[in-house]
């Protein structure tokens, strides 16, 4: 199985990359779906948790690679794509399955995802740049840094969507 791992920070593309690879067929599975999943049907949420701080105390409970561990039980076939590795333990997991892996980051500079989050207009996005730094921190906390840093591919989105859609377009067709 060939494996694409999709990492960036929040706002950074992933979701328009993720979408992109829909389109040419590529099964995915974003490991936010697997996050908000639990957090729905968990007691942690009657208790004030926010999303951020399941997912965190989840990888306390059960080790930094969980949220990789139940995206693993929803894969299948010859290629598929993951959205959203936040630490080296993650991709780590993703490793054991197959030799072929490939780690795509997607990089937006800070100001650019910031507006993007607001716009975007979910339940998550920051109410002011204070909380988009905190959400920021503790994204780093948890190893999305290396990460990015480390990945195979860099796709940098800090222009036009047409620009990052012909990006992205390249990289998967490449791939396939």
């Amino acid at each position: 199985m060939k494996i694409i791992i999709v990492t960036g920070m929040p706002g950074a593309g992933k979701e328009e990359f993720l979408s992109i690879a829909g389109s040419m067929g590529i099964p995915s599975a974003r490991m936010g779906d697997a996050v908000r999943e639990s957090y729905s049907n968990s007691p942690d949420r009657e208790n004030g948790l926010n999303v951020g701080e399941f997912a965190n105390a989840e990888r306390k409970r059960f080790g930094k690679n969980i949220w990789a561990k139940r995206t693993i039980e929803k894969m299948s076939g010859g290629l598929f794509l993951i959205d959203g590795c936040r630490s080296m333990d993650e991709v780590r997991s993703f490793r054991e399955l197959s030799d072929d892996v490939l780690v795509i980051g997607i990089h937006s500079p800070p100001k650019q995802r910031y507006e993007r989050l607001v716009r975007r207009g979910r339940n998550d996005a920051p109410k002011d740049t204070a909380e988009f730094n905190e959400r920021d921190s503790r994204e780093i906390s948890w190893g999305l840094a290396e990460v990015i840093a480390l990945s195979d591919v860099m796709i940098v989105n800090d222009s036009s969507l047409d620009r990052f859609h012909s990006a992205a377009e390249n990289v998967l067709k490449g791939l396939k």
